[in-house]
């Protein structure tokens, strides 16, 4: 059995597998694959529909929002959203928590006068910021709202009289969120929501349409709403497997059952890294993720050794990024509590085999 703790692709439940390679095969009795129907077919106009009726519902999306299923990835949206919501010589205020955060306030910056209102970089983004002045003319407040390299996750929403925006890519669909305090929430499926290949953007249409400046059709959020997010050739399969993703979580009870579920894995994963002398945390208590588990060993000569175990055990995506080095376990919604417990377990064990 393998335990899939990588940060990239997402894990996803094995149903939603064995349906969707299914689907690859013969789509819903029509003869064709879902990689070759058309995005034009009442087949994949059905699911598309099914996908916007399920985000609607899981996250409790409020009417005055459109829902955009886009491509280009959260990467695509560091531009497309100063594109859109920062007018010319407009300013816009945003929230320096890690990697993510610092790659889209540098894309802002082409679109106008960007303020960081505060950053963590200081302690190689251990910590959430928690005292900062928004200005009162900033078009947006800009946050990641967790940190996939760092192990930070923000659970108290920024306070600012300016519409918030997020990057939510990791910890979407992990979690209850209030949609209607935020201007504009976006994420890339492949930590909870499905594959790679599509970009899931939840914008208030009214902040729409007053930068003051012209903006090219494909990266313009108006044309496609207004296209039904069909303005082009849109990632049929991924998003097809998203939909398949998104009735497994509506099945399990939504969103709200699955942070509960969420709350359990970490704290399970944490209360052993907290005991194990061997093992360290590298978060502030207070901000560390539900989704991404950022640890070292207090002696880092071990790494390799208990990283060659894991992998013996069958879990993959353990190594830690370069910039915090040590072990990072991502424990997306898919990842059941079996596999925490084969990694709480090893932990132990390294425990007993060096006393």
């Amino acid at each position: 059995m393998k335990h899939n703790f990588g940060a990239g692709p997402c894990i996803l439940p094995k149903d939603v597998f064995a349906e969707a390679s299914q689907a690859v095969l013969d789509f819903n009795g029509t003869g064709l694959s879902i990689l070759e129907i058309s995005h034009r077919s009442k087949e994949f106009e059905a699911v598309i529909a099914e996908a916007e009726s399920l985000v609607r519902e899981l996250l409790e999306v409020p009417a005055g929002y459109s829902i955009l299923f886009l491509q280009g990835g959260a990467s695509q949206q560091f531009a497309m959203v100063p594109f859109n919501l920062l007018p010319t010589y407009g300013r816009a205020a945003y929230l320096d928590t890690g990697t993510w955060s610092s790659k889209a306030l540098k894309e802002a910056k082409n679109f106008g006068a960007i303020d960081v209102v505060a950053s963590s970089s200081d302690r190689n983004y251990s910590y959430i910021p928690k005292s900062y002045a928004v200005p009162a003319d900033a078009a947006y407040l800009h946050y990641t709202s967790n940190n996939t390299i760092f192990g930070t996750e923000i659970f108290d929403l920024p306070q600012a009289d300016v519409p918030l925006v997020s990057d939510m890519s990791s910890d979407i669909f992990s979690r209850v969120v209030n949609v209607a305090d935020h201007g504009l929430i976006y994420a890339g499926a492949q930590k909870n929501m499905g594959p790679a290949g599509v970009t899931l953007v939840v914008v208030k249409d009214e902040l729409l349409g007053k930068t003051g400046r012209t903006i090219p059709s494909i990266f313009d959020y108006q044309q496609h709403a207004k296209a039904d997010s069909m303005y082009n050739t849109p990632p049929v399969f991924s998003i097809y497997v998203s939909v398949l993703n998104l009735r497994w979580l509506k099945a399990k009870g939504g969103v709200s059952v699955m942070e509960q579920e969420n709350i359990i894995k970490a704290r399970q994963l944490y209360e052993e890294i907290d005991r194990n002398p061997f093992f360290r945390g590298t978060a502030e208590v207070e901000d560390r993720s539900r989704m991404n588990v950022t640890f070292v060993m207090t002696n880092p000569a071990l790494e390799e050794e208990f990283l060659a175990l894991a992998k013996e055990r069958g879990m993959v995506g353990l190594k830690g990024h370069r910039s915090v080095g040590g072990f990072r376990a991502s424990i997306y919604n898919a990842l059941g509590i079996s596999s925490i417990n084969a990694l709480t377990d090893l932990m132990r064990e390294f425990e007993e085999a060096h006393n």
